[in-house]
């Protein structure tokens, strides 16, 4: 196998898995603050500009 067809079974390989990999990933990282339990999570990041320093 010379590193020509190498090189092509690697960029065939990054081009369609590759790009599967990807977008699954982009996809759960897009999904993760909207699951349900981190409801408070985001709550409490919302409004944490508002909270004085002496409110605790």
């Amino acid at each position: 196998m010379s590193s020509h067809s190498t090189y092509d079974m690697l960029r065939h390989l990054a081009d369609s898995w590759g790009l599967l990999a990807m977008l699954v990933v982009f996809l759960v990282l897009v999904a993760w603050p909207f699951r349900p339990g981190n409801r408070h999570r985001n709550d409490e990041a919302a409004t944490m500009i508002f909270k004085d320093e002496n409110d605790g």
